[in-house]
């Protein structure tokens, strides 16, 4: 273990529910399949498309994710790269494994192939910088133009044109940008432009994976049960997953830099932050400034047991770890009764609190066996933690959406999206995002009552 940074100051905690408030990537798509008047007891986050969608953004972002750190990795030379770049090519293979499915083995394996030669002339291009070579990093990025020409013209007819070539090669270069530019920012030294396109990155590949499941339903509409993966139910799933395991990832990458004493650790933890920091001030502006504050204390709290693992296992402190591990099951008893309570019953507290032990178990585990070294078994449980938090926001998404069926029916404009896969994020909340919004502020209004009712017990 390197130098010891003051966590305290610098780690603000990433809420389960921020991605009830933040806009994410938004096209318009095809509802060729939808019941229009479908009955409030139909509308529902899991259905053979959104399970398709979720699979996809699950694969796509954590593609996202682990280029980037395998990138900063390799740079560094660090001890752990081949381990990273193990968990990118196990990414792969899942991937392969969703597009074989639906295509047969032998557009899986043409997939596989492509998507293999992208990731290489990424490891090229971080050689040829770590050599200083312009003229190897030039050649790099022309072999990724290449390959976006001819993996967007593989989409477009698998697809049957249902996606657009000359579309997806924008939403390809927009790919590379992100993970090229995080590189050479994370390499100059310029960490919070590094991370901020970390995020960036990994919100793009919610775009992807939103109109590719929307064109491959459209083409196999009995095989998805005539279900559509665009409507504002799975919306909400995908939303929820999004920010959820984007948690789990940038929490594991923020212990083990705040482990290292990484220069980059402020940066880290500061792309947590954002997170709260956006989702506060919405509750704020919905409900009010004590309920913001409350909120983010409340968060701030959780994130603090998880700093103190990190300190105590620094300072060989091991009666500090039990205590931090202590306050964390305190944490979980709690927070599973707040979710018990303001969905009324639709997530039940003890199971709930099991999946939680499981998320404590995963993110101290990873960090655990980084430090011991093992970084194989490091990078598995961090791939099981991010994994984890599909359950997570399906199981919650599921639960809103039973209690709210009428914010959630899905009567979607039969389009389909026309630009490349991906973008950047609307300025301002949708509809149903601005209804949601009030659902939020009632549901953390009671989560303040039940903590008020323990303090004054």
């Amino acid at each position: 273990m390197k130098k010891q940074i003051n966590w305290k100051k610098s780690l603000i905690a990433l809420p389960m529910s921020a991605a009830l408030m933040l806009p994410t990537a938004t096209v318009t798509f095809a509802d060729d399949h939808g019941d229009h008047n479908e009955k409030m007891s139909d509308v529902t986050v899991s259905t053979p498309a959104a399970d398709l969608r979720a699979t996809l953004d699950q694969s796509l972002s954590e593609h996202a994710y682990l280029a980037v750190v395998t990138m900063q990795k390799g740079i560094e030379g660090a001890e752990d790269f081949d381990a990273a770049a193990a968990a990118l090519e196990g990414n792969t293979q899942d991937l392969t494994a969703a597009i074989a499915s639906v295509y047969g083995d032998e557009a899986g394996q043409q997939f596989e192939s492509m998507w293999s030669e992208h990731i290489g002339y990424f490891v090229d291009y971080v050689k040829a910088t770590a050599e200083e070579d312009e003229a190897g990093r030039e050649e790099a990025l022309n072999n990724l133009d290449n390959y976006r020409e001819d993996f967007s013209m593989f989409l477009e007819t698998a697809t049957d044109e249902r996606l657009e070539a000359s579309a997806l090669a924008e939403g390809l270069q927009m790919h590379v940008n992100q993970l090229v530019g995080a590189f050479d920012n994370y390499e100059e030294g310029d960490f919070d432009e590094a991370y901020q396109k970390l995020r960036t990155s990994i919100d793009h590949m919610y775009g992807v994976g939103k109109g590719l499941s929307t064109a491959i339903t459209d083409q196999f509409p009995d095989k998805f049960e005539n279900t559509n993966p665009a409507t504002p139910a799975a919306d909400l799933r995908a939303d929820l997953n999004h920010l959820l395991s984007e948690h789990a990832a940038l929490a594991v990458l923020a212990m083990q830099k705040g482990g290292d004493g990484a220069e980059d650790f402020e940066n880290a933890a500061a792309a947590l932050s954002n997170n709260t920091e956006d989702l506060s001030a919405a509750i704020t502006s919905v409900y009010g400034e004590e309920a913001g504050q409350q909120f983010e204390e409340m968060w701030s709290e959780h994130i603090g047991y998880f700093v103190d693992y990190v300190e105590a296992t620094g300072s060989g402190d091991e009666e500090a770890k039990e205590q931090a591990l202590t306050a964390l099951d305190g944490y979980r008893a709690d927070f599973s009764e707040f979710l018990d309570t303001a969905t009324e019953g639709g997530l039940e507290a003890e199971a709930t609190a099991e999946g939680l032990q499981m998320h404590v178990n995963q993110l101290t585990g990873s960090f655990d066996s980084y430090v011991e070294g093992d970084f194989d078994a490091a990078y598995d449980q961090l791939r099981e933690a991010y994994a984890h938090m599909y359950g997570v926001g399906e199981g919650l998404s599921g639960a809103i959406v039973a209690q709210n069926p009428e914010m959630f029916a899905s009567n979607m404009p039969s389009e389909m999206p026309k630009t490349g896969l991906g973008g950047t994020a609307d300025d301002g909340m949708n509809a149903w995002m601005i209804a949601f919004a009030s659902m939020a502020a009632v549901l953390f209004a009671t989560a303040i009552g039940v903590r008020k009712s323990k303090n004054n017990a």
